[in-house]
């Protein structure tokens, strides 16, 4: 894949715009350095591909509507090898069929993103409406044991903000990123402002160099090995097998126990850097909400309406969701009474939380349609506090 002749100061449109979040992530990926996307369309997150399909014919990038969502991702896959920057953009119903091209990826450590704009569900569900249902999904949804990186955005700001950290994470870990948005913020409309080029971080793999001869495609000297493009003269080997250093199928079972450790590795010794949060209020704090998403902004209302009352409670407000930050949870939970967490599902986050928690953890659950009304997370932070 050649990446494009068009300058980065003429791909990146800097400046004060007022969008939509879903035209925000498109314009994120192409600061980014995205020059691949391949997708099929689906309700909400139909214009990050209308968008990208207007935007890079002006810069030289490939789109490609491809006949279902299976093809899409394995298409990135495959892009993202020879060497693009790659990415797709869906829906629940579509990551489900990416799942198993997900898992491909992270088995052949390659670099991709993946954004979810969550509608409600399961199934068709409600197209047009919002959820957080796909929580747990991001993280557990491919088989056998995988990691994920999931970003959270709260703003249409944080939209383009957070696809510049997930290509970022992507090429930096060699491995999937997940931007999990949701159907309000990718159809909200509001003022972004885009940086000048030169003061946006852009990271690129590691690409490999030296002698031919003595390249493996998995070099496990290092613990995220430099990444040769196909074509470029090294001898390059991918396969979704449990796999030796050159890339070969060695299936068994010290390989894989091997295999498995370096990948869970990369994010281990990495989760300070990846794990991204703010507090908010929880200094003097007797009660934490946990919030993400656009869920965040009612927890961060409520929040507000609470001290207003005289009630000490703070938010902790996850950037990103996976990997999940256990001691930071467990730290926490030592400062606080209760934690509660407000979630347009019907308790997902809740179960790591209560997991790493010493102190009582209560779930608030909504159905999916809308996100809480602030007053709902006021009425709960009063229930618990009796």
């Amino acid at each position: 894949m050649a990446i494009s002749l068009v300058s980065l100061r003429d791909r990146v449109k800097s400046g004060n715009h007022f969008i939509t979040g879903d035209h925000a992530v498109a314009e994120g990926a192409i600061a980014a350095g995205c020059n691949f996307f391949a997708g099929y369309p689906i309700t909400p997150a139909t214009p990050i591909a209308e968008r990208i399909s207007w935007r890079f014919p002006q810069i030289g990038g490939e789109y490609i509507q491809m006949e279902d969502e299976i093809a899409s991702a394995a298409a990135i896959v495959g892009a993202s090898s020879g060497g693009a920057k790659a990415m797709t953009a869906t829906s629940g119903p579509g990551i489900s069929l990416m799942l198993e091209n997900i898992g491909l990826g992270y088995m052949m450590e390659v670099p991709i993103v993946l954004v979810n704009v969550m509608r409600g569900g399961p199934s068709t569900g409600m197209p047009t409406l919002t959820s957080q249902g796909d929580i747990m999904q991001a993280r557990w949804g491919s088989h056998g044991d995988f990691n994920m990186i999931a970003y959270c955005p709260s703003t249409v700001q944080e939209m383009f903000d957070f696809t510049i950290k997930a290509f970022n994470a992507a090429e930096t870990y060699r491995t999937p990123v997940m931007v999990l948005a949701d159907q309000i913020l990718g159809l909200m409309t509001a003022n972004i402002t885009i940086p000048e080029p030169d003061d946006i971080e852009i990271r690129n793999r590691v690409l490999a160099s030296g002698p031919i001869e003595d390249y493996n495609t998995y070099n496990w000297d290092e613990l995220i090995p430099p990444m040769a493009i196909a074509g470029q003269g090294y001898a390059v080997h991918m396969t979704g097998l449990t796999h030796d250093e050159h890339g070969y199928p060695d299936a068994n079972v010290d390989a894989q126990a091997k295999l498995m450790k370096r990948l869970k590795a990369k994010f281990d010794t990495h989760l300070d850097d990846i794990v991204e949060y703010d507090e908010i209020m929880l200094e003097d704090a007797e009660i934490a909400l946990i919030a993400y998403g656009s869920e965040s902004r009612s927890a961060f209302a409520a929040v507000k309406r609470a001290r207003a009352k005289g009630i000490k409670v703070g938010l902790l407000r996850m950037k990103t969701v996976w990997p999940f930050p256990e001691k930071l949870i467990h730290d926490l939970s030592t400062r606080v009474n209760s934690i509660i967490v407000p979630e347009v599902n019907m308790g997902q986050y809740v179960h790591p939380v209560r997991e790493y928690a010493d102190c009582p953890v209560h779930s608030l659950p909504h159905y999916g349609g809308e996100i809480h009304h602030p007053d709902v997370i006021v009425q709960k932070i009063e229930e618990v506090m009796q």
